[in-house]
């Protein structure tokens, strides 16, 4: 039996970043639209063009190679005609693929929210849809609190629907704004919407977790003939969040009722990359991942002594519903470490190094990752410090140079205008090839005065790191006090485009900014020289 497709669509660069403490930068939508398109999503909704000028920037590119590069706006705005409406005009200007249209489907907002009649707001999906589709791109329309407009007037709500569908939308995805629909609801509604004369293949699920939902009413929203989910990574959004992605697709790729029906674009190779891709986005907004989230988490698989561990002991199928290896997850108690064993040669050979299961100095590195863990590291979200100490470990990273020493001072001072400023100074000793080099600079603040110090004079490697640049900095408390341990984390680029993170620990934040600088340097050498760790960049 063929088995029908479901298509993913991301909303976390745009309703995501409606949760209350989340703001992305440019470069942070980059980088997530990068490690979405490269883990396999279909949609890539990356914001609102015109409405701020992150976005409007954001959109100046297609930031995609593969997914669909989604601008979201509204409709255009009553009385005033398509062709002269601003915000449509930001969205058909844009770098995108596709554009998703928000319009209003239940006729309490069209007359409190918009101040219009209902016909005037049916005429302003029409127009809009008719003018994204006469551009050439894909158009899609999100009827926002469709479940509510439906259960208060159902043939309103539908009269909005029809019209975006009639008009030439590829998807008319219905919303749960307010995210209080039961899933009974959600697929009586969407059954009724299937017999109204939406085919199925045309409608999408956008729903809210305020009643902690969300994923079971996208489940459900499938069940009655839906085929598009909208999500977000670990299910951020605004107030309670949105359908978490995260743990809808491993249900859909694992789960036979479902696997068996459906497909997605995630095969079950990309599927072991869900864990690094869930703790890496969390590492990126500077937070400490839910232990405890479905598949990804850190517990997802753990088990602590007693009848249950006996049990796995015997068969790990006794308290595990999928295998941990299956999301690139680790089990926590085994009879040995072999399932351990098997991501890391799986981590290991995406980076192009080849090791047995049986060679000591895996286990060793097993042993190394497991006690910098202890102390703070997480490489789910630095993958070039992990690909560093694997080489390390292995043997594989030349010495290129060595760091003597390094001292930063912070000076607090009038300047000869009498203006109080403070400066960073940075002296670093270097090594290479027996011969020693002193370089020494200023910059804003102790970290940037020790990169550019570092950076200044790296002998017969200069040349090389030009174009290196550190793109973010993120630093995060791991205890409390003054004497806190702290894990800096950098994201550093080159004029090929790629993108690295490192990552470095300590009680004092400068030897662990400097940790990770150094890795970032080192990483950059070998990425020169080998394309299998070029390739591991992003």
């Amino acid at each position: 039996m063929k088995r029908e497709r479901i298509y993913l669509f991301d909303t976390t660069l745009r309703d995501g970043q409606q949760t209350p403490g989340v703001d992305f930068s440019v470069e942070d939508k980059i980088a997530i639209a990068s490690m979405l398109d490269d883990f396999g999503i279909d949609y890539v909704e990356g914001g609102y063009p015109g409405a701020n000028p992150t976005d409007t920037a954001f959109f100046a590119k297609r930031r995609t190679r593969n997914a669909r590069f989604v601008a979201f706006g509204m409709t255009k705005r009553t009385g005033v005609s398509a062709a002269n409406d601003p915000g449509l005009a930001a969205l058909l200007q844009s770098a995108s693929d596709t554009v998703c249209l928000v319009a209003k489907s239940w006729d309490y907002h069209v007359a409190v929210a918009l101040g219009c009649t209902n016909e005037e707001n049916l005429d302003n999906i029409t127009a809009s849809v008719d003018a994204v589709v006469a551009s050439g791109r894909e158009a899609m329309v999100d009827c926002e609190h469709f479940f509510d407009g439906y259960k208060a007037n159902p043939d309103y709500a539908l009269a909005c629907a029809k019209s975006a569908h009639e008009a030439g939308a590829r998807w008319i995805v219905l919303c749960d704004t307010n995210g209080g629909t039961q899933p009974e609801e959600i697929r009586a509604i969407v059954a009724s919407v299937i017999a109204a004369g939406i085919p199925g293949d045309r409608l999408g699920i956008h729903a809210h977790n305020d009643t902690g939902q969300a994923v079971a009413n996208s489940l459900a929203a499938v069940e009655a003939g839906v085929r598009q989910i909208q999500g977000t990574l670990n299910g951020i959004g605004e107030r309670c969040g949105n359908a978490n992605l995260v743990t809808l697709i491993p249900t859909l790729a694992l789960k036979d009722v479902y696997s068996s029906r459906f497909e997605t674009a995630i095969d079950l190779d990309r599927l072991q990359e869900l864990t690094k891709l869930s703790h890496a986005f969390d590492e990126l907004l500077n937070r400490s991942p839910d232990h405890q989230m479905p598949y990804v988490g850190v517990s997802a698989f753990a088990t602590k002594a007693g009848i249950h561990a006996s049990a796995l002991l015997k068969d790990p199928r006794t308290y595990e519903h999928v295998t941990p290896e299956s999301v690139g997850n680790l089990r926590k108690v085994m009879v040995s470490d072999q399932g351990g064993k098997a991501n890391f040669i799986n981590a290991l050979k995406r980076r192009g190094i080849v090791v047995g299961k049986d060679d000591p100095r895996l286990d060793k590195l097993i042993s190394i990752v497991k006690e910098r863990e202890a102390t703070g590291y997480a490489y789910e979200g630095a993958d070039a410090s992990f690909a560093i100490l694997a080489r390390r470990t292995l043997g594989h990273v030349p010495d290129f140079f060595h760091v003597e020493s390094f001292r930063v001072m912070v000076e607090r001072r009038f300047d000869a205008n009498g203006q109080l400023k403070t400066v960073s100074e940075a002296v670093v000793r270097v090594t290479i090839d027996g011969e020693e080099t002193l370089s020494v600079a200023e910059g804003h603040g102790p970290v940037n005065a020790l990169d550019l110090a570092l950076r200044k004079d790296l002998g017969k490697y200069q040349h090389e790191i030009v174009d290196l640049e550190l793109a973010d900095y993120k630093v995060r408390i791991l205890n409390g006090g003054t004497e806190a341990i702290t894990r800096v984390l950098i994201e550093s680029t080159d004029a090929t485009g790629a993108r690295w993170w490192t990552v470095g620990v300590s009680d004092n934040i400068i030897d662990a900014s400097f940790q990770a600088l150094m890795d970032s340097i080192v990483f950059k050498l070998l990425k020169n020289r080998d394309g299998a760790v070029a390739a591991a960049a992003e």
